[in-house]
């Protein structure tokens, strides 16, 4: 028997905005390639799945229409929102191939859930940039002062690239297929992250994630977990500080990501979400 698919949109600034994310709340009779196919038919950036529970979290599973992916940000912050309406909200813990991933859902002065995302131990290192940029159409030259070219991880690696000229950050176009092949080579599971600073702690975002019918990623939960690990590691934000990172206008839904970075551990992004 197909299971019942669910259908939510995470982190929207306005009516249609946000990612839209697959949920099935009991997938545990499912096999990895059933999860897979019904990931291929829903068609959306990601699906998640529970697949389980222990005495203290539930096991989740992340499926884009192309592969299984080790954790998916606002599919968990659509889960996390999914569960809260039905069972009450407070904190719960998601086991993920990335780890353990903390949640605290609460609602606001309207009612509606919010759920704040707490990300595994985050980590930074170089990467050859050369390829990607070629890629991009960009050059070393294009690339914001004090932003160096790094991979940063909070469940996904990501590379992150600033630059900034607006221009450019806008304009620039690539080749789906030749990134794809190239994501697959660097083992690059989660969304290559240009950013542009638009104003203190404040930064619009193009997230590329070329996979089945996808281009750009509207929101990206865990890109915007990495973002606040890579700009905690380049001293562009300390204990306390709140980012706010827009993303989604290239793509026509308009997303908004506030993520808290903590002087040490992991990075907490905070939105909610709706059903579709």
């Amino acid at each position: 028997m197909q299971p019942d698919v669910l259908r939510y949109t995470a982190f929207a600034s306005e009516p249609g905005g946000g990612n839209p994310a697959g949920l099935v709340l009991d997938a545990s009779a499912l096999s990895a390639e059933e999860m897979l196919a019904i990931a291929a038919e829903v068609g959306y950036p990601e699906t998640a799945f529970v697949t389980g529970e222990t005495a203290h979290s539930l096991r989740v599973r992340y499926f884009s229409p192309g592969a299984e992916v080790p954790f998916c940000g606002h599919a968990t912050v659509a889960l996390a929102v999914a569960l809260a309406e039905r069972h009450g909200t407070g904190p719960r813990t998601f086991t993920t191939i990335a780890g353990d991933i903390a949640l605290d859902a609460t609602r606001d002065e309207h009612g509606a859930v919010q759920v704040a995302m707490t990300s595994v131990e985050p980590a930074t290192r170089d990467f050859d940039p050369a390829a990607l940029l070629e890629l991009l159409g960009l050059t070393a030259d294009d690339i914001a002062d004090g932003y160096p070219l790094l991979e940063s991880y909070a469940g996904n690696w990501h590379p992150v690239v600033v630059l900034d000229d607006a221009e450019r950050f806008h304009q620039f176009r690539f080749d789906p297929a030749a990134l794809a092949d190239l994501k697959r080579e660097r083992g690059w599971a989660g969304t290559v992250t240009v950013l542009h600073p638009t104003g203190p702690g404040e930064y619009e975002a193009r997230n590329l994630f070329p996979v089945g019918r996808i281009t750009e990623d509207p929101a990206t939960g865990s890109a915007a977990a990495s973002t606040g690990a890579y700009l905690r590691a380049i001293g562009k934000a300390g204990a306390g500080d709140h980012v706010v990172i827009r993303q989604g206008r290239h793509v026509g839904r308009p997303s908004i990501l506030h993520v808290d970075v903590p002087a040490s551990g992991g990075i907490t992004v905070r939105g909610g979400a709706t059903p579709i």
